[in-house]
């Protein structure tokens, strides 16, 4: 009871994000997946051209 007791506490002091702050984490989310995506898409298709050269 005691374990339960203190998660329900935790929760009430718990700062929750509002709807803009979670847009915009959403948001920066996205487009840094999108970045890694596009960067590790280049890297990899230098590599191959790299490879190709060699073989």
């Amino acid at each position: 009871m005691k374990f339960l007791k203190s998660v329900m506490q935790t929760m009430k002091d718990t700062t929750w994000l509002n709807a803009k702050e979670t847009r915009r984490d959403t948001t920066t989310v996205v487009a840094m997946s999108v970045a890694f995506a596009i960067f590790f898409a280049v890297v990899d298709y230098a590599v191959q051209a790299v490879l190709s050269l060699i073989a």
